[in-house]
């Protein structure tokens, strides 16, 4: 069953919740941001997570590495990177020396960075283009990136949040990934995406253009459940509430 959230005047977003038909697990979506037509302007306009604007480094948000969930996320990206050619990749050969990772101080594993930006990313002047080695690797092969590349990676920019209750209840929030997101430093950012105008300049909402992302991340059943509520939301709202990035 669906528990739509109202749509008033100081709600910033739309929400809507789904009891999970397999789990003891509640869902809730943002609609407001599903239903958006946020797009990746990677290369068409990103101005990167840096402190100035710097669109003219098409680092897009891969300035500083790769967070990586856990060892099984780990493995997966080295077996891909093992498979890349220097054709595909500029800094293989670096890769080789160092390794793809590297433990921050809180002993977290991230990718390491190669002048100021992941080891996995192509620059401009590279014959690939700027770009993510293993997303570009992916699609040259016709697969989907998010096979490929880390998991917060292909996530981004939806996020989902998982909370246990003390009975054991899990709620899983799926939303957009917004500035706090990053910690204290994503509010030092010049520029982020899911609050600029210019990116939400996509042909098909996001749960339709982000289809596969969405299926990973929730499975099959409540992906079906999703779209079936969203589909029809589109049809049944005359007047959707915008996103606040396009509100004024």
């Amino acid at each position: 069953m669906a528990h739509a959230g109202p749509a008033v005047a100081a709600t910033t977003h739309e929400w809507v919740s789904f009891e999970d038909p397999d789990e003891d697990r509640t869902w809730v979506f943002d609609v407001t941001f599903l239903g958006s037509r946020w797009t990746c302007i990677y290369g068409r306009g990103c101005k990167g997570v840096l402190t100035e604007e710097a669109p003219e480094l098409v680092h897009g948000c891969c300035s500083y590495g790769a967070h990586f969930v856990d060892d099984d996320d780990v493995q997966r990206v080295e077996r891909y990177a093992a498979q890349l050619t220097d054709d595909q990749w500029q800094f293989r050969r670096r890769a080789q020396r160092s390794g793809i990772t590297r433990k921050t101080k809180r002993g977290e594993t991230i990718t390491r960075l190669v002048d100021g930006a992941c080891i996995f990313l192509n620059r401009p002047g590279f014959p690939t283009g700027p770009g993510c080695a293993l997303h570009q690797a992916a699609l040259a092969r016709g697969k989907r990136p998010l096979d490929l590349k880390p998991e917060v990676c292909w996530q981004l920019p939806l996020r989902r949040e998982d909370h246990v209750g003390d009975d054991g209840h899990v709620t899983s929030m799926v939303g957009e990934w917004d500035r706090r997101h990053w910690g204290a430093g994503g509010q030092e950012f010049a520029w982020w995406c899911t609050e600029a105008p210019e990116a939400f300049v996509g042909r098909v909402p996001v749960y339709e253009e982000m289809r596969d992302e969405l299926r990973a991340i929730t499975g099959k059943k409540v992906h079906r459940m999703l779209v079936a509520y969203l589909d029809d939301h589109r049809g049944r709202v005359k007047v959707p509430l915008p996103h606040p990035a396009v509100r004024r």
